[in-house]
């Protein structure tokens, strides 16, 4: 689909800062998407250096960086424990769009843990705490029975597990992609040694 009158990156109010074109891009995205606008795909790497993707959800960014949340047993979590770098990319159909992230990652707090921990529906509360992620299961049966333990364990408030949290990626690199005729795509890319740094931009070729 070709854009409206050609619309580029560059026409875009917020395209010289790019944490504050994600959010209008997102925004956007989350007024057209039929579901989770916030699904993006991440990248890790396991210990022999191959590389590993997942569809997640990023839910919260600011200034700081891009937040998902998962059980850090996990296979990612894991990978990210061995080495903490990391990439996601977003890709909006409705929207013809692509970000595209890179950098460092980092625990986020405690704090920040639980206060997402807390709003999450007691089922998947509970189930942070049911299920091994990513380990062999045997039988549904088994998950379906650590349900029921947990659930007669905490029949009030749940507590968050202190192996459940949330990851901060600090981009180093965040690229904006955005569909052009005959495959000649837009392509923006914000680069930075450090955090902290000023940005600095380069146009791609397609």
């Amino acid at each position: 689909m070709e854009h409206p009158a050609g619309l580029k990156i560059s026409d875009f109010p917020d395209a010289g800062d790019p944490i504050a074109l994600f959010s209008s891009w997102l925004k956007e995205a989350a007024a057209k998407e039929p579901r989770d606008p916030d699904a993006c795909a991440l990248a890790t790497v396991d210990a022999g250096g191959l590389p590993d993707v997942r569809m997640v959800l990023m839910k919260k960014f600011d200034e700081r960086g891009f937040v998902f949340f998962t059980n850090t047993e996990s296979t990612k979590g894991q990978e990210l424990e061995g080495n903490l770098k990391a990439a996601m990319v977003f890709h909006w159909k409705s929207l013809n769009r692509q970000i595209r992230i890179r950098g460092p990652v980092e625990k986020v707090s405690a704090a920040e843990s639980d206060a997402y921990y807390a709003t999450r529906p007691r089922g998947s509360q509970i189930g942070a705490w049911a299920s091994l992620q990513s380990r062999p299961l045997d039988d549904r049966k088994t998950l379906e029975a650590a349900i029921a333990r947990y659930e007669k364990e905490y029949p009030g408030t749940v507590p968050r597990p202190a192996h459940w949290c949330g990851y901060r990626i600090i981009p180093m690199q965040i690229e904006f992609w955005m569909d052009q005729p005959f495959r000649l795509h837009d392509r923006l890319v914000f680069l930075r040694g450090k955090p902290g740094e000023k940005w600095k931009t380069e146009k791609l070729y397609p």
